[in-house]
């Protein structure tokens, strides 16, 4: 910029100011306030704009809100009508209990499903004391699906109404018992509908078995029926009642039924599905000893049904939880404005006697033994001793000794003569060394046998009658292994230092696991193995057996196997055997007084004076060995002629 453009900017800004000044009057007082009301009602004025746009925000916002909940509780109540069209009312309500208890079982009802809530053992406990629930809450799952409408409708998640439950909280009480129904409307939840669903239940005064019966009335335009069935589901999660979860001889496990055929039931201690293609009269979830049973009344069955055994993966970590069992069972439905369908349900234990007066095979959950024989002795001896025993009151550790000093009394004719041959063999043994004497080589090995069955026949003594004996005293052996652990009676028993006799009596926690054997220490168990092999060493004595240092020791190795397999078992099973061995040494010695070698030797020598002379009638076993021999004998001669 030069000199003549910053003199003419000073002359422009000096003409500026000169102007203003002549220009300039001052304000009056009067035009001051005029100016200043004017700026304070401009101010006023914004004020009150500003907190209209404020108010006018808040209520667009609040309105913007109620507009904005509108459709969503619109679109949930659409998405629950479409779901489950004319049944969408039953899906509002509040959980509500009714609760009934006879002498036997306490039960609550729920207006959820409504159906049965829980379910309370009154007259038994858990093993660690805590009152017997067999279910609780979710842990039953009991309804009806099907479909209406094109809707899969399943009733265990609608509100049902109670229907004759009184207003002071009790059921109807009738004369043989309580009861209680209750009902799904479809429509509307009023009671004074006339088109229901309804589950009657009927509970017994002194009974674990109580009757449900299901009515469809009214329902042919809601339920699809051309199927001509619908789909009952029952699910439960099993808890832990018993020490061990888990128990081999007594496990968990689906029974049931087919209708005319007998009981029958999944995979043993193995999860799975198994398929119900005909008519069935009942399924039953049986633990230890407890059972809930679903049973068809009547001349109705069950038409056909798959069951499941599972470990679910998010119910492991409860500490109680065992195995959820499930069946999806169907139903004749015709679609007829009146349907019944008539069903019992037991709850209660595996007591032999409870389940066999219902007259439904409920008894064969109780596993007496596979092999028919050994079946047959449980139930109509055994049983029949052990329950006549019961009626004395007694404790059961005396009760089992006295059922064993009398199965001893029976089965000692057999010990007797098995003892007898056994003591005669061992008598001859002067012969039989002379025999081995005469015969020294292998070559004369059918030489010496046959040597050795003339020596039996002369002196009038079998080889088998030891074996003989034996193999007819272990039929009851394997009764008494099947029968100890399945007997309810012996459940929470006490004896000695056993708390329970229906499980192991451990005397000592290990704070480790050993393989085979387990992490605790069963005194009876140890006895019946101390005393088994102590009787091992007396029999193979007794009897004669050979030395030969394989079988010996097979001989003992089986006690000490069994010290591991019975650990985990129920003490009164080892309390029987360690019973079974101290009597059987009581008798053996009893007889060896008796019968003693000197007594048997003579007894022998006269039989033998007395056969003397008579013409022996060969046995089969004889002429079949000189058979071998002859063969034997001419093998050698063709053999000695090819060289």
């Amino acid at each position: 910029m030069n000199k003549s453009n910053i003199i003419g900017l000073v002359i422009i800004f000096l003409m500026i100011g000169l102007f203003s000044w002549w220009n300039y009057k001052p304000l009056s007082e009067e035009e001051k306030a005029a100016i200043e009301h004017r700026n304070d009602s401009l101010m006023m004025i914004k004020m009150r704009q500003d907190s209209l746009l404020y108010a006018q925000e808040k209520l667009k916002q609040q309105e913007d809100a109620i507009v904005d909940s509108i459709p969503a509780n619109k679109k949930q109540a659409d998405m629950i009508a479409d779901k489950y069209g004319v049944f969408a009312k039953s899906t509002y309500g509040q959980e509500e209990f009714y609760s009934v208890e006879n002498d036997k079982i306490k039960l609550t009802f729920s207006n959820l499903g409504g159906k049965i809530y829980s379910v309370q053992l009154k007259e038994f406990q858990t093993y660690d004391s805590l009152p017997l629930i067999l279910f609780e809450g979710n842990e039953n799952i009991f309804g009806l699906s099907f479909f209406s409408n094109n809707r899969l409708i399943e009733t265990n998640n609608l509100f049902f109404q109670p229907v004759d439950y009184h207003s002071d909280g009790k059921m109807v009480d009738n004369e043989d018992g309580y009861d209680f129904a209750m009902r799904l409307y479809p429509e509307t939840a009023d009671s004074t509908a006339s088109k229901y669903i309804e589950f009657v239940y009927h509970i017994p005064y002194d009974d674990y078995m109580i009757d449900i019966t299901l009515n469809m009335v009214g329902m042919s335009d809601y339920i699809y029926s051309h199927s001509g069935f619908l789909d009952l589901t029952w699910s439960m999660d099993l808890r832990q009642q018993e020490k061990l979860k888990e128990n081999r001889l007594n496990g968990t496990n689906i029974f049931f039924r087919y209708v005319g055929d007998d009981v029958d039931k999944m995979t043993e201690n193995r999860d799975g599905e198994t398929k119900l293609p005909v008519k069935t009269d009942w399924v039953s979830y049986k633990q230890q000893f407890f059972t809930t049973s679903l049973i068809a009344k009547g001349d109705d069955s069950f038409l056909s049904g798959v069951l499941k055994a599972e470990k679910v993966a998010n119910k492991v970590s409860e500490p109680r939880y065992i195995k959820t069992m499930s069946a999806q069972l169907t139903i004749p439905y015709f679609g007829k404005e009146d349907e019944s369908f008539a069903m019992s349900m037991y709850m209660g234990p595996n007591k032999f006697k409870e389940l066999k007066k219902y007259d439904l095979g409920l008894e064969d959950q109780i596993k007496l033994g596979d092999f028919f024989l050994v079946k047959w002795i449980n139930r109509y001896a055994v049983l029949t001793v052990f329950n006549f025993l019961d009626q004395f009151h007694w404790n059961y550790g005396i009760i089992i000794l006295v059922l064993t000093i009398l199965l001893k009394l029976v089965l000692f004719p057999i010990t007797y003569k098995s003892y007898l041959s056994g003591a005669k063999m061992r008598a001859l043994k002067p012969e039989m060394d002379a025999i081995a004497a005469k015969y020294p080589s292998q070559d004369d090995a059918m030489k010496k046998q046959q040597a050795t069955m003339e020596m039996y026949k002369k002196f009038g003594v079998s080889p088998m009658a030891g074996c003989l004996p034996q193999l007819l005293q272990l039929p009851i052996l394997m009764a008494m292994f099947r029968f100890f652990p399945v007997s309810f009676e012996l459940r929470q028993q006490s004896f000695l230092w056993a708390t329970d006799l229906s499980t192991y009596d451990s005397i000592l926690d290990l704070p480790f696991k050993i393989p085979f054997y387990g992490d605790h220490v069963s005194l009876f168990t140890l006895l019946m193995t101390v005393s088994t092999i102590v009787y091992t060493k007396l029999n193979n004595k007794t009897m004669g057996q050979t030395n030969q240092p394989g079988m010996k020791f097979m001989t003992y190795l089986m006690p000490i196997m069994f010290l591991g397999l019975f650990n985990s078992y129920s003490a009164g099973l080892s309390y029987y055997y360690l019973l079974v061995n101290l009597i059987t040494f009581l008798q053996m010695f009893i007889i060896g007084k008796i019968k003693t070698p000197e007594v048997l030797r003579v007894e022998i020598m006269a039989k033998a004076a007395k056969n003397k002379g008579k013409s022996a009638k060969k046995s089969r076993w004889q002429m079949k060995l000189e058979e071998m021999q002859r063969m034997q004998q001419q093998q050698a001669r063709e053999n000695a002629k090819r060289r």
